[in-house]
């Protein structure tokens, strides 16, 4: 039986509603995030309020909640030319897919969480990958996770074990899916200190939290948002 968990925690609301599933599994979870040089990088702050607020919101959580880790991943922004990394427009890439894509990123952001996990004696590597509402990016495909789990675990000797809560669920649905985790405590938590847009926008607030309004992640959270508040609050469905 999986005790431990590591989550990679950008302060975003997928993570933030996968650091509460995990939370609510597993008997200590910790924490990872990455600076690799984002245009977003106001996401790192905000992770901070989120976790201070799951302390002080959620006694049930809080003993569970142990050491955060951020790690320098600013070579990732050297290699990248893409509009997360870069002052330039989101587009579409003759490729198909979106300038968002930062090619290699959540390779590597799994390679050394379970490197950490490794030291850490962590056995179970949580992220908040998804193929359902997502823009194509190859890195958040099962298959990917699935040949990550595998090499990971063959190439340290340890049997690591990747869950993904939000793959095969909407937007629409995570949002139900912190309600039913946290209730209103969380899904506010996740509204007023969580960060998705990717240009930083934290001057915005909508009834869906902080951003520009305009961006990819802000218009799929928004979409999200409306769609479970319309659909009378819906239940998840269990991943």
């Amino acid at each position: 039986m999986h005790r431990a968990a590591l989550v990679l925690f950008s302060g975003g609301q997928d993570s933030t509603t996968c650091l509460a599933w995990a939370l609510a599994r597993y008997e200590r979870v910790e924490t990872i995030a990455f600076d690799y040089r984002q245009r977003h990088a106001v996401e790192l702050q905000a992770r901070h309020a989120v976790l201070a607020g799951i302390r002080q919101r959620f006694p049930q959580w809080a003993g569970k909640l142990g050491d955060d880790h951020e790690l320098d991943l600013g070579v990732l922004g050297q290699v990248s030319e893409t509009s997360l990394t870069r002052d330039m427009a989101f587009r579409m890439e003759s490729s198909g897919l979106p300038n968002t894509f930062v090619p290699g990123r959540n390779l590597l952001f799994l390679t050394l969480a379970a490197a950490l996990a490794y030291r850490r004696g962590l056995e179970v590597i949580v992220t908040g990958v998804c193929e359902t509402d997502f823009s194509g990016y190859p890195d958040c495909r099962d298959d990917t996770m699935k040949a990550m789990q595998l090499a990971l675990s063959l190439g340290m000797d340890k049997r690591f074990l990747i869950e993904t809560p939000l793959m095969w669920i909407d937007k629409a649905d995570t949002w139900a899916l912190a309600q039913t985790l946290g209730g209103d405590a969380l899904v506010e938590l996740i509204i007023e200190h969580s960060h998705t847009c990717y240009l930083g926008d934290r001057t915005h607030r909508h009834d869906w939290g902080y951003g520009c309004g305009d961006c990819p992640a802000c218009a799929l959270r928004a979409r999200g948002f409306a769609a479970w508040r319309n659909a009378d609050k819906p239940a998840a469905r269990t991943p």
